[in-house]
C-alpha cells in the first residue's frame, strides 16, 4: 500500500471515533526512522486506547505490518508504530506537557489537514 493511502485511512480511522486536535508532521527530511507522524488526543484513556486499536484493526484490514504499540495499559499515551508513520495518541494534559509539534517543528513541515 501506497504511504499516502496509508496516511489518509489511518486519519480516517481516527476521524471514526471522534480524536481531536489532528496533526500530521512530515518528518522524512529530519529522521530515517519515519516518514510521517500523525499525533491526536483523545479526551479519556479509554478514549485514547480505543483509538490506538482502531488504528491497529485498520493496519491489520489493509494488510499493514504493526511494529509496535507502546502504552495501552495506561491508555496515557499510546504510541503505534506502523514503519513509515508513527502514531502519537495522548490525552491532553499530556500532549500539552511534552509538545511534540514544537519539539519536532523546526524539523518538520505541518501537512494541513481539514477533518
Amino acid at each position: 500500500m501506497h504511504i499516502e493511502q496509508l496516511k489518509q485511512k489511518i486519519v480516517a480511522a481516527l476521524e471514526d471515533l471522534k480524536a481531536q486536535d489532528l496533526t500530521i508532521l512530515d518528518v522524512k527530511a529530519a529522521t530515517s526512522v519515519t516518514d510521517y507522524m500523525i499525533i491526536a488526543s483523545g479526551t479519556s484513556s479509554r478514549q485514547v486506547m480505543a483509538l490506538a486499536r482502531n488504528v491497529q484493526s485498520t493496519a491489520k484490514e489493509l494488510d499493514v505490518e504493526l511494529l509496535g504499540m507502546e502504552g495501552l495499559d495506561a491508555g496515557e499515551w499510546v504510541l503505534v508504530d506502523l514503519g513509515d508513520i508513527l502514531v502519537h495518541l495522548m490525552q491532553p494534559q499530556i500532549r500539552e506537557l511534552y509538545d511534540l509539534e514544537k519539539l519536532w517543528g523546526e524539523f518538520a513541515n505541518p501537512i494541513n489537514h481539514q477533518a
